[in-house]
């Protein structure tokens, strides 16, 4: 304390100090300002997988971005076929009547030169993460860059693997003529191939698939391996499997719409690209 009546103790202060900003706040706390969330980001995706399968090779996924977006961002995922044809995927994101795909390179018809590759890719891998290790770490991930930089409108993001192609059969294949004839539902690329051994390629939609080997419209499938077969219910119909398998492992990509893709904020990009890669390795 001080005699001095021009000082002031600092507990005098801070109570007319209080005083003040009550003032003050009274009469701008009144009426706060009512800040309204902004409507999330909606984003539609397909992937060349049918419900079953989708369950394994990317539900788990989106569900997580759904959860970790926090509200700012939503994913609607669809199945094979559901939106587009899966032959038409590409031109759709490319378009922007969907806004991102998951699918091989190849069935989608992605018209890039390494789509050749992509279904089934050449190179035998003994894991699924060899396929991300290939992109990420020995040059890969730049060579389909550039080719999917040639095409306007949609942006090449990741590519991970599944499991090799093998037939799954009504008769058996016991020797090369053994295919021959034989109507079978497969990828353009492995079509082409297996022509060369009188297989005839068949092309109809993914739901279809089953009732056809049970109508005998089909006599099988190469289009998956044993994971593929087994969850989605052809094991339960077809009577042969085939273990030498008609190509290494699947490489298959995750695409957006280049527009819609530009527009995210950085967090919800790299938010959705660390989804893929759990996505990779849940494999």
């Amino acid at each position: 304390m001080t005699d001095d009546p021009k000082q002031m103790n600092k507990r005098d202060f801070l109570k007319k100090a209080g005083v003040g900003v009550a003032a003050v706040g009274a009469s701008t706390l009144a009426a706060p300002a009512v800040v309204r969330a902004q409507s999330p980001i909606k984003w539609r995706l397909q992937t060349y997988a049918g419900p079953a399968l989708a369950e394994h090779v990317i539900k788990p996924s989106i569900d997580a971005f759904n959860t970790a977006a926090n509200g700012e961002m939503v994913i609607e995922l669809y199945t094979s076929d559901q939106l587009v044809p899966q032959g038409e995927l590409f031109r759709a994101v490319q378009n922007g009547t969907i806004d991102a795909a998951q699918s091989d390179d190849d069935s989608m018809a992605a018209p890039v030169d390494v789509s050749v590759f992509g279904a089934y890719f050449p190179f035998a891998s003994r894991y699924s993460l060899d396929v991300p290790v290939l992109w990420e770490w020995y040059g890969l991930r730049e060579i389909w860059e550039e080719a999917y930089a040639e095409v306007p409108g949609v942006t090449w993001l990741s590519t991970g693997s599944w499991d090799p192609c093998n037939f799954v059969t009504t008769k058996p294949i016991r020797k090369l003529d053994d295919l021959k004839g034989l109507r079978v539902f497969t990828f353009p690329t492995g079509g082409k191939f297996l022509e060369r051994f009188g297989v005839v390629p068949v092309t109809l939609p993914w739901e279809d698939i089953e009732v056809a080997i049970q109508t005998n419209e089909l006599d099988g499938v190469a289009w998956c391996g044993a994971t593929e077969t087994y969850t989605v219910g052809w094991a339960d119909i077809n009577k042969y499997y085939l273990t030498n398998n008609i190509s290494g492992a699947w490489a298959g990509s995750y695409i957006a719409n280049t527009e819609k893709w530009e527009a995210l904020p950085d967090h919800l990009k790299t938010l959705f690209k660390l989804c893929i890669d759990s996505s990779h390795y849940y494999r």
